[in-house]
């Protein structure tokens, strides 16, 4: 295979890609559901019973609890969300929530500091929302074990109280504590859910202080879920797939995605030392992290049609009578910002999803972050980092050059090979492999070069899509968001005749269709290149530049001498 075959395919692999994400979006895995239809949460499911159309049993109904029997999954109601509570507002720095009284839980969450879209930056990105197109709520409470009274349990449907309907991170605090009591008069039990907010951050704290009043031990375990459909955030670029749907992390088998499909399919139940479960999305996401040691269970199910949940649940707890206990979790709802999470949970970090080429990608983003330190501008820092991977892989690309270069020399003997011996493609093979021992010309000489880089290249591409940095990121004159499209198609046109001119410098196929095919590739990647992320066309343009300076530099060399 020759260097300008090995391009081509190359680059319709590379087109074939980007198809694929493209049916990925529309016909992929998680279809949306109509935007009327509002948020189901299913009834307590009896087993052999038949269940009303459109609910499905929770795929793991019972879930052992070491030493304290067995505690029963929460399951989301075939009610409406919030049809008796009342909302609670709470605001900081960086976020902007409203809670409800029925279940004490998280219905809407804007984040102040992350813009709508390009478009709308100063209107506050919503993640969490029990309305519109986009569900995506938290949920959680207090089960029993197996057999006992489930009225001393309040879960996520339970009916909180609180003191007051709005809270404000007043300046100079550096934590908000938002409380709800519920209490069960009959038992003498009285339980404070409290959310702690702290500022600077999106760490959010759910705590659960248990009175116990009456005159028999009270034994309960603490879970938490997020409850969405399949419906992804509002795309800021259409063109491009990422991934939307649940994640599991245990310290055994440590990252695992799990989509919808398997969600409803194939529910999970798993018990670890160490981990936690999120639902993520292009950007952002939402988790739920129990304390350490606390040896939760991560499940998954989908409790209606449509509607997918994932979650933890702790192993039950004695509080005696006359006695208080307590039970934490985390919640992490906010961007993928990869310092943040390292500090939340291990393993967080890796929801910035960069695939298979995580190992390659994780050290790249960490330089380009380090440029970006000093330079101050995405946009600058893209260029300063493609200049820096290209010094790396100067002399690998040199030796590529110089290969094209010496073939470019060959291209007229090679021509008039085609016209001797036409379809005789045999002969005319052999008469090519004289030719390069005559002139000690190795045809693979430029290819090797190209596919050691290829992997760099494509982790450097998911990394300016995936980098929460860099959305909404302005960089010079018209260009002022580098996870959006150039409005005026001038990068991508840059991009398609820095194509031509490397073309020109390299040697010709021999073959009048693999011609063609050249000829068409610019046009192609320049209009697929149209509808791409600024940002990522602005390295691919300072990429090909640059090869176009060192190939243009060699080829004359090699020329001049002859």
């Amino acid at each position: 295979m020759d260097t300008q075959r090995l391009i081509l395919v190359i680059a319709l692999s590379f087109i074939s890609l980007l198809l694929w994400d493209a049916w990925q979006l529309d016909y992929g895995v998680g279809q949306p559901v109509a935007q009327s239809e509002s948020l189901g949460l299913q009834q307590t499911i009896t087993p052999g019973v038949p269940q009303p159309e459109g609910q499905k049993s929770s795929g793991i109904p019972n879930v052992a609890v070491p030493e304290s029997g067995t505690l029963n999954q929460p399951v989301a109601s075939a009610m409406p969300v919030t049809q008796t509570g009342e909302s609670i507002t709470v605001e900081t720095d960086l976020l902007r929530v409203v809670l409800n009284t029925e279940g004490g839980d998280l219905h809407q969450m804007e984040l102040i500091k992350h813009g709508l879209d390009s478009e709308h930056r100063d209107l506050p990105f919503r993640l969490l929302s029990d309305e519109g197109r986009q569900i995506f709520i938290t949920q959680s409470g207090i089960k029993g074990a197996q057999g006992t009274d489930q009225t001393q349990y309040p879960s996520h449907q339970a009916l909180y109280t609180t003191v007051q309907n709005n809270y404000v991170l007043a300046i100079g605090d550096e934590q908000l504590p938002v409380s709800m009591v519920w209490s069960d008069p009959d038992s003498g039990l009285k339980i404070t859910k409290t959310y702690i907010f702290y500022r600077d951050s999106y760490k959010i704290d759910l705590q659960y202080r248990i009175e116990n009043r009456g005159s028999s031990d009270w034994k309960g375990g603490a879970y938490a879920q997020l409850l969405r459909n399949s419906e992804g955030p509002e795309a800021e670029n259409a063109f491009i797939y990422t991934y939307t749907g649940g994640v599991v992390y245990t310290q055994e088998e440590l990252f695992q995605k799990v989509d919808f499909d398997e969600m409803a399919s194939t529910p999970l139940t798993r018990s670890t030392e160490q981990g936690w479960v999120a639902m993520i999305q292009h950007y952002f996401l939402g988790a739920v992290i129990p304390q350490q040691g606390a040896k939760p269970t991560l499940y998954t199910y989908e409790p209606s049609q449509g509607r997918y949940a994932i979650g933890a649940i702790l192993p039950a707890v004695t509080v005696a009578a006359g006695e208080t206990g307590d039970l934490m979790m985390q919640l992490y709802l906010g961007p993928k910002d990869q310092d943040r999470m390292e500090q939340m949970a291990p393993g967080l970090e890796l929801t910035v999803d960069y695939g298979w080429l995580t190992f390659l990608a994780q050290p790249i983003f960490w330089v380009l972050n380090q440029i970006q330190d000093v330079v101050g501008n995405w946009g600058f820092s893209i260029i300063l980092l493609t200049m820096l991977i290209k010094l790396v892989f100067f002399k690998l690309s040199e030796t590529s050059y110089r290969s094209m270069a010496q073939m470019r020399k060959l291209t007229p003997r090679l021509t008039s090979l085609k016209e001797r011996y036409g379809d005789d493609r045999q002969k005319m093979n052999e008469a090519m492999m004289r030719i390069y021992r005559e002139e000690k010309v190795n045809p693979m000489g430029g290819c090797l070069p190209i596919l050691v880089q290829i992997p760099v290249f494509i982790a450097l591409y998911w990394v300016l899509l995936e980098s929460v940095e860099i959305r909404q990121a302005p960089f010079i004159l018209w260009i002022q968001d580098l996870s959006a499209m150039d409005p005026y198609y001038i990068l991508p046109l840059l991009m398609g005749g820095s194509m031509l001119i490397q073309q020109r410098l390299n040697p010709a196929p021999i073959d009048p269709i693999q011609q063609k095919v050249m000829m068409v590739l610019p046009i192609v990647f320049t209009v697929f290149f149209a509808f791409f992320p600024a940002g990522l066309v602005l390295y691919w343009v300072v990429n090909n530049a640059i090869s176009i300076a060192q190939q243009y530099y060699i080829t004359r060399k090699i020329e001049a001498a002859g």
